[in-house]
């Protein structure tokens, strides 16, 4: 099922989520409805919050990523799940690459990021994995893990850039924005 995404200015997405255990209902269905939406979309990633769960959980493909002559091989076969991840680590000079949010949609912005890191989480089936990452699938990783903290792409560029997107930020709190999948508004 396609699930509405919840747009900037909700709280949801300024909340630390929290952690789940086994138990934690309807997760595969929950999981699965991600994927579908995320596809929906055409997303790389989707986070619990943004679907108005404010639980650690969130889901990547990166493979779009892979694509064309600019692509990222390790993004090709990148796709998982990240239940109650930690990172641990985070090395290397900082990049930077235009970000985008299904939560914010029609915003792009430059955000600078490490481009390695350290991560364990559990997937879907409650593996304990411990993984390193590097470049698009450590960015994109790192971007989804901002997003179960609280923290959105725009609260990384500088005040000067947030405050000329205020107008912009404003119509998408209040559902004046062109979007072509569901979403759902704070103020509408």
């Amino acid at each position: 099922m396609i699930l509405p995404i919840v747009a900037y200015g909700d709280p949801v997405l300024k909340k630390k989520a929290a952690e789940i255990d086994q138990d934690y209902p309807d997760l595969d269905k929950l999981i699965e409805d991600m994927f579908e939406t995320m596809y929906n979309a055409k997303g790389v990633g989707l986070a619990a919050p943004q679907v108005g769960k404010s639980i650690r959980l969130f889901i990547v493909d990166a493979s779009p990523f892979a694509e064309g002559e600019d692509g990222d091989p390790e993004c090709k076969d990148f796709k998982r799940v990240f239940i109650n991840p930690i990172i641990f680590d985070e090395e290397g000079t900082e990049w930077g690459f235009e970000e985008g949010c299904l939560s914010i949609p029609n915003i792009r912005e430059e955000v600078r990021r490490k481009p390695s890191l350290k991560i364990e989480y559990y997937n879907e089936n409650w593996d304990l994995y411990e993984e390193e990452l590097d470049g698009f699938p450590a960015r994109v990783v790192q971007h989804e893990y901002d997003h179960i903290d609280g923290i959105l792409f725009i609260d990384r560029i500088s005040a000067f850039k947030k405050t000329l997107l205020r107008g912009k930020l404003e119509d998408i709190r209040n559902g004046i924005t062109d979007v072509s999948y569901r979403m759902k508004f704070p103020k509408k």
